[in-house]
């Protein structure tokens, strides 16, 4: 249990009252209540004020209300996790003399965490509206209980001056020893750097390092998605249940339009429009508000001849597609990072490729199958990726696919000009 108490230490006639928050063995820390009393009205033996003067029995008072505030917040912050501090201190006795408000804007950092989940109702988010979305609040509430499981191990608190390189390479120490992905670590430290930025537009001292503090755009770790192979498979394959034969054709249509799991699952015979006698697919993406249309394949007529499927939710549809998967037998060993219980975090390993199958993955399993088929162009129009480069490293490409992509345009040359792969090369050579 915490406990409180009061001293008296100046050697002058008039000096401040210090307070002391303590308990068990991890959580001591003194602090100056900036309440003035006479040494000669203080009993050092109780550690509390005379009641011989008013103004003494007024600091008594006072002094006793302190204590039942800070035990009260203690109690409630301890038990929620949150980290216990000399600062902490200092800004509940402020807060208790009404020196700071609730919104006074704190330099810890997982205070500013908390703020900009608090506001996220009223902030500016990625599409130029107002309010974080239901995925954006989890990440930051992700960050904070990751900052709080890090700052418990470190045995100190953060503040937003401490986020420099060194606490970056700290950062990433700890997040590679809890076998987290590189991809998720540096997602991390783009959210801590954004954090920072924004508490530096309210004032709040940063480090000057902070600009080299980087959230790096890794490569994918794990670039899982549905070959045509296994697409085959699961075409193939019969299902019973009215809700496996639904969420398959979801799925079907998922690998051909290429969507994110919530943009695919809103779909329906609205979304049919005609242009220039073409049958297209119209939407717009929930992530970056672009318009795509996509135009129907006779695989797509085939699919949609009786409409669109039924319409579920993303976490009935992911539970499905393991489901499907799984009867399809889409078991080939890949390492990847599955949810583990215990742990409460995503764990590195190998398992069977269905365990590692989700609702995006669709999106992927479009880009990758048609990548070297379909003009590249044409393929980011349809899953909306500004740039080669950032649909590239979204499948995984890397030059040793350019080289064979290039073999093989020169095998489809050399077969329509009846001349041979080695012929057509030499006479690029001499051409450039």
């Amino acid at each position: 249990m915490a406990k409180i108490f009061y001293y008296y230490r100046s050697k002058k006639n008039i000096g401040p009252i210090t307070i002391r928050l303590s308990h068990k063995n991890d959580i001591d820390y003194f602090v100056n209540t900036q309440l003035f009393i006479e040494k000669t009205f203080w009993n050092f033996n109780k550690g509390i004020p005379k009641t011989t003067d008013d103004k003494a029995k007024k600091a008594k008072v006072d002094l006793t209300n302190l204590e039942r505030s800070i035990l009260e917040s203690f109690n409630a912050d301890y038990n929620d996790g949150i980290p216990i501090s000399k600062d902490w201190l200092q800004f509940k006795v402020d807060l208790f003399f009404k020196r700071v408000t609730l919104n006074s804007v704190s330099d810890i950092l997982l205070d500013n965490i908390q703020r900009i989940i608090d506001g996220a109702s009223i902030r500016r988010n990625s599409k130029g509206g107002i309010g974080l979305s239901k995925s954006r609040i989890n990440s930051y509430n992700n960050l904070k209980k990751l900052l709080m499981s890090f700052q418990k191990d470190l045995k100190k608190v953060m503040k937003i001056k401490d986020v420099n390189l060194q606490f970056a390479q700290e950062f990433k120490t700890y997040m590679k020893d809890k076998g987290y992905s590189n991809s998720y670590l540096e997602k991390k430290l783009s959210d801590i750097k954004t954090v920072c930025l924004d508490a530096q537009i309210n004032g709040i001292e940063t480090s000057i390092q902070l600009p080299k503090v980087t959230g790096l755009k890794v490569k994918n770790d794990f670039i899982i998605y549905l070959n045509e192979d296994d697409l085959v498979k699961i075409k193939s394959k019969e299902f019973k249940s009215a809700a496996h034969k639904n969420a398959k054709r979801w799925l079907l249509l998922g690998a051909m339009i290429g969507q994110r799991g919530n943009d695919l699952l809103s779909l329906t015979n609205q979304n049919i429009i005609y242009q220039h006698g073409i049958k297209l697919i119209e939407l717009v993406q929930e992530k970056g508000n672009k318009r795509v249309v996509i135009p129907f394949s006779p695989e797509m007529e085939d699919l949609l001849k009786d409409g669109f499927p039924h319409r579920i939710s993303i976490q009935k549809f992911n539970s499905y597609l393991k489901e499907i998967c799984k009867n399809a037998e889409i078991n080939e060993p890949t390492i990847g990072s599955l949810y583990n219980k215990e742990l409460k975090r995503k764990v590195v390993g190998t398992y069977e490729k269905w365990q590692l199958i989700s609702s995006h993955d669709l999106r992927r399993s479009m880009a990758s199958n048609n990548y070297g088929k379909m003009p590249t162009p044409l393929i980011m129009s349809i899953t909306g990726h500004k740039t080669e480069a950032m649909l590239l490293r979204y499948i995984g490409k890397t030059s040793d696919d350019f080289a064979q992509q290039i073999a093989d345009y020169y095998l489809r040359q050399a077969a329509l000009t009846n001349k041979s792969a080695d012929e057509l090369t030499n006479e690029m050579r001499i051409v450039n």
